[in-house]
């Protein structure tokens, strides 16, 4: 447990009356829960640690003493994540989602949109809004039919004669990340302006006496563009007055911060980081006078673990039936491997876990040239059989493969920004080969590096050569393809990426290609029905039996100096590493 932020906000300077009351509200909220609902890790067979098990047992204790005086909360970025997630959105869908069923358990009162959520599609997404008892909020979220908020705006719950109005925001980066038919009918307004708009809506018609913010949006930073900022919570709690607390995610970063508006008052902002391992606790004391008017009103509020509660048993036997199904599924063999694969390989050079997706994306798609990044820091696909499980090791998100036409100069632009944010400018042969920095070693998304690793695009299909010591946009030198034909920098390419890449995400083919993001929807010549998942299990199966092997068709140069500078930083990430 973290210490207490303490902010109190006074209203007037008039003494309290005889018959004055204080109703004490307790704010719990959760953010970028991932699946993580019961206290077995499907993907990695063994306990977990994060779980809404354990969050359930923390607010039935406070429940005990406040009653319906707290007030549970989500933040969104709750329908992908575990296998417990995917099976429920793509396999078991003539039930109930059981996102939906653990929200109603809980007895949530308030869940707004991640863009998780968004990215599983209506077909998902629309049937978990309508099984989800509490309101689900989204006042950025816009019908473009209707011109009007998708979803709820905002709700009024009152405790004791104490209006409180939570106002939900999505982050509206979603374009750069998420195909069109995925969000369709939908638009992403910017959050400031947004939260300006109905700030001044809920004072002139609502007349709350508490106003909570609850923001998939981290705290600052991500996508910046003319249309919008991806992490917007700093800009609102400094310059729109009027919140007494503000709760946010998507960034899976634990932060508590105090925040000083334009008016001078003082806002408490609670990041719970990811995977239900946090929740943020939130107090308001709100005293009411005799003419029931709010005299004063003092916030306080913490990010708690709930890593070593014991787990809510009647929580667990009531989904038992729900854990003993996804069992099943993710036990379910696919196939062998005669080797254990890798990530933590795939930051030091060609990897055989990079290049089996390669491989199986250029297969699928028959296209030219395939991109594909590390989408989790350190996990491993052993050698032996190959259960369903390790699907999700494998392949951690549930997107789309795309086939997308590029130019060779635009490829190579491509993977000059991917290096760029990957490897460092060697000025000495003592110098660090990996772009790591100090303030990232308790990040849990860029560990130890500057930039988030799932934007750590290699290609498959060229031969190229990274040269860390040249500047920034001159370091990789394309040879040839990979089948022996010349690479023509004017010529076009059919390239394979997933399509988180293809729609804009990580900004490698807009800032780095130097595509117009409007553009890129005209190049996409090829788009799967399924998930990559899908089809990589499907490959799998079809073979049966798998070598996954390093192509050597890239590498860093001048070696004098990146090998041994290899070494030193493979040590320092990855001090555990026993090969």
């Amino acid at each position: 447990m973290t210490m207490a932020i303490l902010t109190a906000i006074t209203l007037t300077a008039l003494p309290a009356m005889a018959k004055d009351k204080t109703v004490t509200l307790r704010v719990v909220q959760t953010s970028d829960v991932h699946g993580c609902f019961f206290p077995y890790d499907f993907i990695n067979q063994k306990p977990l640690r994060g779980t809404l098990a354990r969050v359930s047992t923390y607010v039935n204790d406070l429940r005990k003493t406040y009653g319906d005086h707290v007030i549970l909360l989500d933040n969104g970025d709750i329908l992908q994540g575990q296998p417990t997630c995917y099976y429920s959105n793509y396999v078991k869908t003539d039930l109930p989602n059981v996102a939906a069923e653990v929200i109603n358990y809980m007895g949530y009162d308030a869940e707004t949109f991640g863009n998780h959520d968004i990215e599983t599609g209506h077909a998902v997404y629309d049937k978990w809004v309508k099984e989800v008892k509490c309101p689900m909020l989204g006042a950025n979220i816009i019908d473009t039919s209707t011109g009007k908020p998708y979803v709820a705006p905002y709700t009024i719950l009152e405790r004791s004669g104490v209006r409180i109005a939570i106002l939900g925001m999505l982050t509206p980066a979603i374009p750069s990340w998420l195909n069109e038919e995925i969000w369709s009918g939908l638009h992403f307004d910017d959050m400031v302006e947004s939260t300006r708009y109905w700030m001044k809506y809920l004072k002139e018609n609502e007349h709350p006496d508490v106003v909570i913010g609850l923001f998939h949006s981290g705290w600052d930073g991500g996508i910046v563009t003319e249309e919008y900022v991806e992490d917007a919570t700093q800009r609102i709690a400094q310059n729109i007055p009027g919140f007494d607390l503000i709760l946010y995610g998507h960034d899976h970063t634990q932060n508590e911060k105090v925040v000083r508006n334009i008016e001078g008052k003082d806002v408490l902002c609670l990041d719970p980081s990811s995977n239900a391992l946090m929740v943020c606790d939130a107090t308001i004391k709100v005293t009411i006078g005799k003419r029931k008017k709010v005299t004063k009103k003092e916030v306080t509020g913490q990010v708690v673990s709930v890593q070593d509660l014991p787990v809510d048993q009647q929580f667990v036997e009531h989904f038992q039936p729900a854990i003993d199904s996804v069992k099943a599924y993710v036990g379910r063999k696919i196939g062998e491997f005669e080797n254990t694969i890798y990530t933590r390989d795939c930051y030091f050079g060609n990897a055989a876990f990079t290049d089996f997706i390669h491989d199986l994306q250029l297969q699928i798609t028959g296209a030219d040239i395939s991109f594909n990044a590390p989408l989790s820091f350190n996990i491993s696909i052993k050698a032996g059989p190959v259960h369903m499980s390790d699907m999700f090791n494998l392949y951690r998100f549930e997107n789309l493969l795309y086939v997308v036409r590029m130019t060779g100069e635009e490829i190579r632009k491509h993977l000059e920004m991917s290096y760029d944010l990957w490897v460092n400018t060697m000025k000495s042969p003592d110098d660090h080969i990996m772009l790591l920095s100090d303030d990232a070693k308790d990040d849990k998304q860029r560990y130890m590096f500057k930039n988030l690793a799932f934007n750590f695009d290699s290609a498959a299909g060229i031969d190229y050569e990274v040269d860390v010591t040249k500047p920034d946009g001159e370091k990789v030198r394309i040879l040839r393809m990979s089948n022996g034909e010349p690479f023509d920098e004017h010529k076009w390419y059919n390239v394979a990426m997933n399509s988180y890449r293809g729609n804009g995400g990580g900004e490698l083919l807009t800032k780095g290609a130097g595509i117009p993001h409007e553009e890129l929807k005209n190049r996409i010549i090829y788009q799967s029905e399924r998930d990559q998942r899908h089809y990589l299990t499907e490959e799998i199966e079809k073979a049966g039996r798998m070598n996954p092997q390093a192509h050597h068709n890239w590498r860093f140069v001048p070696e004098e100096w990146t090998l041994p500078a290899i070494e030193r930083d493979r040590k320092l990430l990855f001090p555990k590493d026993e090969r």
